[in-house]
C-alpha cells in the first residue's frame, strides 16, 4: 500500500470523487487535494464566474496549469473535474505520474446526484440529463484510457466506496 503515495480520481461529474476522495484520503493516510478548490482559490473566484468570464477554454487552460503542478505533489489523493480528460496533456500527467482511478457512475445516477447543484456551468443550458448522457458518450472512453482501477459508484455511500477501495488497493 505505501506504493500508491498519488491517488487519482477521475470521472464524470456527480460520481462523488470529492467526497469519496476525502474517505480514501483518510483510509490511506494521505493528504487530500481538489483540482477545482485549487483553480478557484488560485484566481478568488468560482468555477462558475471563470466559465462565465473565461469561457471553457480559458477554464481548461486554468485546469491544465494546474493538473500539471498538482500531479507532482506526493502522498496525495487528487479529485479532479469531470472534462480534465479532453485534454491529452492531463491525461498524460494523471495516467503517468500516479495511480488513475475511475469513479464511474450510470447517467441517471449522476442527473440523481446534480439535480439541484447550480455551481456546475456545464448543466445549466439544456437538459441535465441529455446534457450528462452527451458528456458521457464522449469522455467515458477517455477515462477508461488512462484508469488503473475502475469502480463503480451507483447506490453506493461515498464512506462505503472509499472503504471497498482501500480493500481492492491493498491487495495490489
Amino acid at each position: 500500500m505505501s506504493a500508491l503515495h498519488r491517488v487519482f480520481l477521475v470521472g464524470p461529474m456527480g460520481a462523488g470523487k470529492t467526497t469519496i476522495g476525502k474517505h480514501l484520503a483518510q483510509h490511506l493516510k494521505l493528504r487530500f487535494a481538489d483540482t477545482d478548490t485549487e483553480i478557484e482559490q488560485r484566481t478568488g473566484a468560482d468555477i462558475p464566474w471563470i466559465f462565465d468570464v473565461e469561457g471553457e477554454e480559458g477554464f481548461r487552460d486554468r485546469e491544465q496549469h494546474v493538473v500539471a503542478e498538482m500531479t507532482e505533489w506526493d502522498d496525495i489523493v487528487l479529485a479532479t473535474g469531470g472534462g480534465v480528460v479532453l485534454r491529452p496533456e492531463n491525461r498524460t500527467a494523471l495516467a503517468g505520474r500516479g495511480f488513475v482511478i475511475y469513479l464511474y457512475a450510470s447517467v441517471e445516477e449522476q442527473v440523481r446526484r446534480t439535480r439541484r447543484d447550480r455551481r456546475r456551468p456545464l448543466l445549466q443550458k439544456g437538459d441535465p440529463g441529455e446534457i450528462l448522457e452527451a458528456l458521457m458518450a464522449e469522455r467515458d472512453s477517455l477515462y477508461r484510457e488512462i484508469a488503473d482501477h475502475i469502480i463503480e459508484t451507483d447506490n453506493c455511500s461515498p464512506r462505503n466506496v472509499a472503504q471497498r477501495l482501500e480493500l481492492e488497493l491493498s491487495s495490489l
